[in-house]
């Protein structure tokens, strides 16, 4: 298949003329278009945002793979046929797919973004003086389209040339300058929207910090975005996206463990009280297991009052309840069991589990598939991974439409169509 741009310039409203106008003058005025806005996992989607796989996902290497998370090396040009498989499938239900990368460029064509993300990048403390300074100057003569490539497929050493200094010498030649980035392609774990807000994420993990620079950039300078209030930001304590459900209008669930730590789920909390975007957030323990890494991996919404959840998790997940407090302070309550406490913060009378798979062997593979890491398009319609095909039987037999897409390339970073996709826009609960 070939790439087709399913989110193209003429669907911001403008020309492309217009546009590079507003980019050059680094205006503050929003394209007009369908404006941001989430307070439901499961509402019909109407904008998304998606990284189709590149040269980032060629520089994996097994002597770079564990450091950059990925289980194994993908068959790239399998993975790009494999997204835009998805993309389409996207695309045919009347979703505006926009690309990271076209986002990207577009934004390093305003001077301000463009100084902010090359300053993050040679501020890496690896470089030392000299080779700093030498970065710096490669990437000042570089225009918006390739400075964007190099900053999602990095720089390797054999591409920075002609320098004798300490640090670049003692590299080995197989070493990056500046890193790949090879989980861009995992759009909802840099940013989640909130209602009309965006939280883009504090990443733990050294090799995915540089995403949230260049997310941040995007959202403070595109004129897609630009004035789009901030509700969380890189430089505070960690929060990933894939630990971020909106369960309903103004209940949100964090999954708290080495990824998104408590003292994140509580700013997270605090912030969004402070802009009146939540009353109640479920703060919830997951294990901490390669297959387990975010709250979506174990529980994905697939309608108002249905979740997909792997049932070894279904007994024994539970929630703190958080709640805005007239002190000030937020209030604390629990544990009690996630289902319960989670039905009770959306008014409803029980929250219907999905299981992944029929038995327990076939649940823990289906699991490990992604088998519970479904994106909902509208209520009752969910994309999948067509591997997981008990799962998606069993989603079947509850109601819920399954839009199929291969995944034997794209689930090699373990993530699934959740994983892939960042809703921008969904239609108000």
């Amino acid at each position: 298949m070939r790439y087709q741009r399913v989110g193209r310039i003429s669907r911001f409203g403008l020309t492309p003329r217009h546009l590079n106008l507003m980019l050059r003058h680094g205006s503050g005025a929003r394209l007009p278009g369908v404006e941001p806005y989430v307070d439901s996992e499961v509402t019909r989607l109407r904008t998304a945002l998606l990284h189709r796989p590149g040269p980032e996902l060629q520089r994996l290497t097994p002597r770079n793979n564990d450091s950059l998370l990925f289980d194994g090396i993908p068959w790239v040009g399998r993975a790009q046929e494999e997204h835009d498989a998805f993309a389409a499938a996207l695309a045919d239900r009347g979703v505006e797919v926009l690309y990271l990368a076209e986002l990207l460029t577009q934004t390093l064509a305003v001077p301000a973004a463009r100084d902010e993300v090359t300053a993050a990048v040679v501020a890496d403390e690896r470089l030392g003086d000299a080779l700093r300074r030498r970065v710096a100057d490669h990437l000042a003569a570089l225009d918006p389209g390739r400075l964007g490539s190099v900053l999602t497929a990095g720089l390797a050493h054999e591409e920075l040339r002609g320098g004798n200094d300490l640090v670049y010498t003692l590299m080995d030649r197989h070493d990056f300058v500046i890193d790949p980035l090879p989980n861009l392609l995992f759009t909802r774990d840099s940013s989640a929207w909130v209602r009309g807000q965006v939280a883009v994420a504090s990443f733990a993990m050294p090799a995915r910090q540089r995403e949230t620079t260049l997310m941040r950039a995007i959202y403070q300078h595109h004129p897609r975005f630009a004035g789009t209030p901030l509700l969380y930001e890189p430089t505070m304590e960690h929060v990933e996206g894939g630990d971020v459900l909106v369960l309903a209008p103004g209940v949100l669930a964090v999954g708290v463990g080495e990824r998104t730590t408590p003292a994140g789920a509580e700013r997270l909390a605090r912030r969004c009280f402070a802009a009146e975007l939540a009353h109640t957030v479920l703060v919830v323990p997951i294990a901490q297991e390669r297959a387990t890494m975010h709250l979506d991996t174990v529980c994905t919404m697939v309608d108002v009052d249905a979740v997909v959840m792997y049932p070894n998790v279904a007994d024994s997940l539970a929630a703190y309840t958080v709640v805005a407090a007239p002190s000030g302070e937020p209030a604390v309550s629990g544990p009690e069991p996630f289902l319960t406490a989670a039905s009770k913060a959306m008014g409803i009378d029980t929250l219907r589990i999905i299981d992944t798979g029929l038995d327990p062997v076939t649940a823990e593979r289906e699991q490990w598939d992604d088998g519970n890491n479904t994106l909902a398009i509208a209520p009752r319609v969910c994309v999948a991974y067509e591997r997981n095909i008990e799962t998606n039987a069993r989603l079947e037999d509850a109601g819920i439409e399954v839009i199929r897409i291969a995944g034997s390339e794209l689930g090699s970073g373990r993530g699934g169509p959740r994983c892939m996709s960042c809703p921008v826009t969904r239609d108000p609960l």
